[in-house]
């Protein structure tokens, strides 16, 4: 029997996954997962726990093995060559831990000797990257004294010291509390400024909205969507509209809003506010306002609850889930 000729990987963007599946016994974590993330792109790797993101973030670094499929990280095979693979990414995976009686400056000196940097370019580069994640006041403290928030900046800083061309960044800020949530995107969207490519998975939507250009939706190992932020929130069908009038609706003015076309649920939510559900895009509020003001409604506010990005993540999980 001849044995299968394996292609070979075209393309050199940053990353590359073509068919990626792992099982754990019976359990399927990943199905089949095709993904490609241009140079510059900050893609926000998105779906609730369990979804599949840490899975593929491990197999894109070597830390474990795909069931079926390969993964490329700027035309190089994971697999095959990691050490070229691996040797212009840096990646934060986890919950980062430090040695607490060591200094951020000791802490960085450590990983670039075993990168292989010379004392030169350790001293210069640490400086750079304190600054960059706003520690440079804390470079000589114990990192034994340092919040989790302090913690997850420094171990951004450690994925950075050899100005990796891609960053790999997996649950960022989870578990830190909300300042520290906040300076940690703060760093990110400073990466994302200067036009580096990150791949960073969260089960925030807020999370990838504030920091991404492009989204990736994956649940129960199955890529749902993929677009960018803007597209998809343009693109979502389906949202919340909020209105309120000057006098509150009556059950039949209820009753009327709900048999219009394209909505789907009406809800008085008291205080002469209605939350209405509603399909068609843009297109479909517009005519459900003007079906409101024909009615003799005095509409004095009209506005999505959440966005509609966030509809299309709720609807696509929910459809998912039903499967």
């Amino acid at each position: 029997m001849q044995a299968a000729i394996e292609r070979p990987i075209t393309t050199d963007v940053p990353v590359h996954l073509e068919g990626i599946g792992k099982e754990y016994g019976h359990f399927t974590a990943l199905k089949s997962l095709e993904l490609t993330v241009a140079e510059g792109t900050a893609l926000g790797f998105l779906g609730p726990n369990g979804a599949g993101k840490s899975t593929t973030i491990k197999i894109m670094t070597n830390l474990i093995r795909p069931s079926r499929g390969r993964a490329s990280l700027f035309g190089i095979d994971v697999r095959r060559e990691p050490t070229r693979a691996l040797a212009r990414i840096g990646a934060v995976i986890e919950t980062p831990e430090f040695y607490g009686y060591l200094s951020p400056f000791e802490t960085l000196a450590y990983a670039g000797r075993l990168r292989g940097m010379s004392p030169k370019e350790i001293r210069n580069r640490s400086e750079v990257i304190l600054k960059e994640v706003k520690l440079t006041e804390w470079a000589d403290r114990r990192i034994q004294e340092f919040s989790k928030g302090m913690k997850q900046r420094l171990a951004i800083a450690q994925a950075l010291l050899h100005e990796p061309d891609l960053l790999i960044l997996d649950e960022p800020t989870s578990g830190l509390d909300p300042r520290g949530m906040a300076e940690v995107r703060e760093v990110i969207k400073s990466l994302k400024g200067q036009g580096r490519t990150v791949f960073m998975s969260s089960h925030l939507l807020g999370e990838v909205q504030e920091v991404c250009d492009d989204v990736a939706l994956l649940n129960h190992g199955e890529l749902l969507v993929r677009g960018s932020v803007r597209e998809l929130s343009r693109g979502a069908d389906t949202s919340t509209i909020q209105a309120t009038f000057l006098r509150p609706a009556t059950p039949q003015d209820l009753e009327a809003l709900a048999a219009l076309p394209g909505v789907e649920e009406v809800k008085d939510s008291g205080d002469s506010t209605v939350d209405l559900r509603i399909s068609g895009g843009e297109e479909g509020q517009a005519r459900v306002l003007e079906a409101m003001i024909t009615r003799g409604l005095r509409v004095t506010t009209y506005r999505p609850l959440g966005s509609s990005l966030e509809q299309l993540y709720l609807d696509r999980i929910q459809e998912s889930d039903r499967l």
